[in-house]
Formats: C-alpha cells, sequence, structure tokens
C-alpha cells in the first residue's frame, strides 16, 4: 500500500466514525483533518466533497461486507440448507460488531434523506442490503433443495429473517438491549419459521 493511499484508508475509517456518532451534518472536515492529521486540502484531494467521502464509505462497506462473507463461507461446511442459514445468522451478528461503525452509520437516517434525492446513494444502498439478503435467500434456496426447509418463499423469507437480524444489530449499536442474550431465541425462531411441515 501506498503512502498516500495509507492515508486515503485512514480518512475513511475516520469518516467512517464520525458520521456514525455523530452524523453527517455535525461532522466536520475540520474535525476530520485533526483526527487524521492530514490537511483539509488531502482530504479534497482524495475526496471532492463531504457527499463523495460518504459515498466512498459506502461502497468500501459493500466490498468489505461481500469479502467477509465469501471469506468465512468458504471456510465452512454448511451441511444443509437450514445449517448454512443459522452459520449466515451467526456470522451476520459477528460481522457487524466487527464493522460496527459502518454498521451504526447504515442504520442512520440521513443516508436514507440523501437516498430520496440522490439516485447513486439510492442505487448504493440497495446494493448493500441485497447483497445482504442473497446470502439469506441462498441459504433457503440451499434448503429447500435438500429439505431441511420447508415450502416457504425464499426472498419473502429472506427479508424477514434479515429484518429479525438487523434489528438485533440496531438494538446493540443503540446500546438499547444485549443482543447475545436474544441469539438462542432467535435461532429457534428461524427454525420454527423454516421447518418442513
Amino acid at each position: 500500500m501506498t503512502k498516500m493511499s495509507k492515508k486515503k484508508a485512514a480518512i475513511l475509517e475516520a469518516a467512517t466514525m464520525l458520521f456514525a456518532n455523530k452524523g453527517f451534518a455535525d461532522t466536520s472536515m475540520h474535525e476530520l483533518s485533526d483526527m487524521t492529521g492530514a490537511a483539509e486540502g488531502t482530504i479534497f484531494y482524495h475526496f471532492k466533497s463531504k457527499e463523495q467521502l460518504l459515498f466512498a464509505i459506502l461502497e468500501a462497506t459493500k466490498v468489505r461486507i461481500l469479502e467477509e462473507f465469501d471469506a468465512h463461507m468458504e471456510n465452512h461446511e454448511q451441511g444443509t440448507g437450514l445449517e448454512m442459514m443459522e452459520e449466515v445468522v451467526a456470522f451476520y451478528l459477528l460481522l457487524a460488531g466487527r464493522m460496527e461503525h459502518q454498521f451504526l452509520l447504515l442504520h442512520r437516517l440521513f443516508l436514507y434523506q440523501f437516498a430520496e434525492s440522490r439516485p447513486e446513494f439510492r442505487e448504493n444502498l440497495e446494493a448493500i442490503y441485497n447483497c445482504l439478503v442473497i446470502l439469506f435467500e441462498q441459504a433457503i434456496h440451499k434448503g429447500l433443495e435438500d429439505g431441511s426447509i420447508g415450502n416457504v418463499s425464499p426472498r419473502k423469507s429472506a427479508l424477514i429473517i434479515f429484518t429479525m437480524v438487523d434489528g438485533l444489530v440496531r438494538f446493540k449499536n443503540f446500546n438499547l438491549y444485549d443482543a447475545g442474550a436474544l441469539f438462542n431465541d432467535l435461532i429457534e425462531s428461524v427454525r420454527r419459521m423454516l421447518k418442513p411441515n
């Protein structure tokens, strides 16, 4: 990694943390400059605007989520589709802990306000959520093939399960409830929802 690319990565990491915790409007480029040691001109050299910086964070988040899931799934034997679903649920919660600031950022309202008027933000958010939901959907398809999952709609069931799991992540990120305390109940609910009749 070159010196400039290290600096760019440091700017992205610091901006992710600031935007996630303080919000977009309340984060100043001066604050980001102080945190990274990069001059404001350097920040604007890499990212032409604050909005472009936020967009770059979304793109980097999507790439990292896909890489993390691909690496994890390659190193784990899933067995049945239902077992694969349990693995996806568990790893999603683990990944949300590893990428705490990125997931907190994905739960911030300002991103969706940008998405209302800027197609590139909407497309990137949709791509992030689609890649996540597809992981759940793939497990359901596998379970339908091997008989470990009953006759359910793969897309709708994947969306419902994703929403439950992501809800636990929100509880944790906003310090509302200990997500770990609900893990076993979540897995049991998923099993009941998907098991064959």
